[in-house]
């Protein structure tokens, strides 16, 4: 049993995989969009109706107009590198929230939620492209069929172990069984998530800067952000993000290549 599942979890790794053109990765992707969007349309529908969607203020218009802006530039830098037609499934969404949480995120396929509670935190449509490039790219990035696919093979790890331990103890399998719990969840999807985090920041900074928006803006909003978890007194531990710092000098490092990239679109910075 250990071995057909074992074989199993090989011929899926090797052949569902993809490569990503904003990594150049090659990436899980056990889940087609085919079968993703559709599920994400109908969340994002349901999550809209279940909350208050905030309509025809200069706040919604703002981030509806940074959105299409994003999007414009992830879709010109696409063509540009040989992908026309990689975002042709994409049904793009931007709507505001009323909610004090401090959060924006994009699902795949382009559906995008900000809540009032980040807005004093972007302070003006720069820190707006900060947030919306770097919640687009997670989308762009296949960061979330990533996810549904490592947790289809922590699945299948779950179905060996029990299958493994199938003549042990109940005590023998309980302990076991918690251990693989813990063990792939903080030794896996925790540095997995961070990993995207980190990718999301270098792709949504490019994104920024080939809409019009100085990517150094990017540092000001996350010592804004971090400013405001020093406040909070948040902990790291276990953080599925960066930490303000690490993020913040990786952001400064990625600012020349962001530049240089829009400048190939005739976008330039002093």
């Amino acid at each position: 049993m250990k071995k057909i599942i074992f074989s199993l979890s090989a011929i899926l790794l090797l052949s569902a995989c993809k490569t990503n053109p904003f990594t150049g990765k090659n990436t899980m992707a056990l889940v087609s969009d085919s079968e993703l969007f559709p599920s994400s349309f109908q969340q994002y529908g349901e999550f809209l109706k279940e909350n208050k969607v905030i309509k025809g203020t200069k706040d919604t218009q703002r981030v509806e107009e940074v959105g299409k802006k994003i999007k414009a530039a992830a879709e010109l830098w696409l063509s540009a590198n040989g992908y026309k037609d990689y975002l042709k499934d994409y049904k793009w969404e931007y709507h505001l929230v009323d909610n004090n949480e401090v959060n924006a995120w994009c699902m795949p396929g382009g559906k995008i939620v900000f809540f009032t509670g980040i807005l004093p935190y972007c302070k003006d449509d720069a820190g707006i492209a900060t947030v919306m490039g770097h919640e687009v790219s997670h989308a762009l990035a296949n960061h979330g069929q990533q996810r549904m696919s490592a947790g289809m093979l922590q699945q299948v790890g779950a179905v060996a172990l029990d299958a493994a331990t199938a003549k042990s103890s109940a005590g023998t399998k309980q302990m076991l069984g918690a251990a693989y719990g813990l063990g792939s969840q903080y030794g896996v999807m925790l540095p997995f998530s961070r990993a995207h985090e980190t990718e999301a920041d270098k792709i949504g900074l490019t994104l920024m800067a080939i809409a019009g928006y100085n990517p150094e803006e990017a540092v000001a909003f996350w010592s804004r952000m971090a400013a405001r978890s020093n406040d909070a007194g948040g902990s790291a531990f276990l953080s599925t993000h960066p930490s303000n710092q690490q993020r913040i000098a990786d952001l400064q490092r990625l600012i020349p290549e962001a530049k240089a990239e829009a400048a190939k679109f005739g976008v330039k910075f002093k």
